[in-house]
């Protein structure tokens, strides 16, 4: 079990610049809603031991310099659960989110709805709801922070309805809580740890690492109404010459020595922030996502990590752009895939639906998109992810509507004439180029990252 700290501490940890709002006139005498005996007691006494008047107290904070709401939970006053008041408090948080234009942030432990009031509490989860929707369409982000614990209406709300997820080692993060779930369930799918497996939150967090996360997702997930400048094109990391046949292309992209996306990833930005898993039970490892800060800029990126990409990894993909287009943050996209997963688990995973949703994804951005494909781009798996009109190649790299060796098998040809098919493919990089699906043939110069000297001409040479 996570360490348990109160609403105050919890604020404590993470800003010391926290100025609570004034809360809604609250009635402190009546047995609530539904005439529970001892009720008005019950809260009178939980307010006796915590200081507190309420299950959630929220305020203005800076975190890290960045400004936001924030909303923290009270366990100690009844279970941090949610009643009437506390939905009120709640909405009142959102609302003062939307009128700022800034990030809500959540600091979460709670053990569900209140009992003692009954389906009164239990819509409060509706209007927690309208006003995070309320929230999400004027265009700031929710971040929340599952403490110990984070269950019931609060997990299934204001924490698992958040754009980014973090937790505390050890927290219990589930809808049922302990005294609910089954007999013999399995204990590991309650804590963060497990919930981070299931691809259902993104980062576990110690608490002394807690401001500075907070303040670099505050940094990166800034919302911007202007629409930002594209992401610089990457440096290639290898200086290889162009290659001479469409083979030769495929061999260098499938090397192993070729160099992949974490390393990208590592020379491109001086920060990052994974977002993990497709919030549907399932992850992807040979999938890079999140945020990073390059010169201090947020960018968004999705990278492929040279594996078929699996359907979760789709939806995750899907997922980060919708999120960078909601707030305005250029993607970057690193294609390396031999093609999309397509063994019989993928398939009943909704592979289809999954690259449909990370084409939709990408078509419907408003921000622009820059694509580097690094290595292989196989068919329809890598295209998913690749920016019509501003996709970039290396000199290791080859893009096909198939694989060779399958389109040799589809064509009914020998295994000799696999070489001669991939050249009448034209997948080589200033093939693609020269078809107009690539802008540029990269080159290893940093300096010349994303500049007119980094490029092909037409005829595919390196300029």
């Amino acid at each position: 079990m996570a360490d348990r700290m109160t609403a105050r501490e919890a604020i404590d940890a993470v800003t010391a610049d926290f100025t609570e709002s004034i809360a809604p006139c609250e009635d402190t005498a009546a047995d609530g809603p539904l005439g529970w005996t001892g009720y008005a007691d019950a809260r009178a006494r939980a307010s006796a031991r915590t200081g507190e008047r309420e299950s959630v107290v929220h305020g203005l904070a800076t975190v890290e310099g960045r400004p936001c709401v924030l909303v923290s939970f009270e366990f100690g006053f009844l279970g941090g659960s949610l009643g009437q008041r506390t939905g009120d408090r709640l909405e009142a948080a959102y609302e003062e989110a939307v009128n700022r234009r800034l990030p809500l942030v959540s600091l979460i432990a709670t053990g569900g709805s209140r009992m003692q009031e009954g389906m009164i509490a239990l819509t409060q989860l509706h209007r927690v709801a309208g006003a995070s929707a309320r929230l999400r369409a004027a265009g700031p982000a929710q971040l929340a922070v599952l403490r110990d614990p984070t269950t019931g209406g609060g997990w299934a709300t204001l924490g698992a309805g958040a754009d980014v997820i973090l937790a505390l080692p050890g927290a219990q993060v589930g809808f049922a809580g302990s005294r609910v779930r089954p007999p013999g369930a399995d204990p590991t799918a309650y804590v963060a740890e497990g919930q981070l497996a299931a691809g259902q939150i993104d980062a576990i967090v110690p608490p002394e690492e807690l401001a500075a996360t907070l303040g670099h997702w505050l940094g990166a997930l800034a919302h911007r109404d202007t629409v930002p400048a594209p992401a610089p094109v990457p440096a290639a990391l290898s200086a290889t010459g162009l290659p001479r046949t469409g083979w030769d292309a495929v061999l260098r992209a499938r090397s192993a020595d070729r160099p992949r996306a974490e390393a990208y990833l590592e020379a491109y930005f001086g920060t990052r922030l994974p977002v993990h898993g497709d919030r549907c039970g399932g992850t992807d490892p040979g999938l890079l996502c999140g945020f990073g800060l390059r010169e201090g800029r947020p960018i968004a990126y999705v990278a492929q990590c040279g594996t078929p990409t699996r359907p979760a990894g789709y939806r995750t993909a899907a997922r980060v752009i919708r999120l960078a287009d909601r707030l305005g943050v250029p993607v970057l996209t690193l294609v390396d895939t031999p093609g999309a997963a397509n063994d019989a688990e993928a398939e009943r995973s909704g592979a289809g639906a999954a690259i449909a949703e990370a084409f939709a994804a990408i078509a419907a951005a408003r921000v622009p998109v820059t694509t580097l494909v690094i290595g292989e781009g196989g068919s329809g798996g890598a295209l998913a992810l690749a920016a019509p009109g501003n996709t970039h190649v290396t000199a290791d790299s080859y893009f096909s509507v198939i694989a060779p060796e399958l389109a040799a098998a589809i064509l009914k040809r020998s295994p000799g004439q696999v070489r001669a098919t991939a050249d009448q493919l034209r997948l080589r990089p200033q093939d693609l180029v020269d078809l107009g699906v690539a802008r540029s043939v990269v080159r290893s110069d940093p300096a010349d990252a994303g500049t007119d000297s980094a490029r092909t001409g037409s005829n595919g040479s390196i300029a």
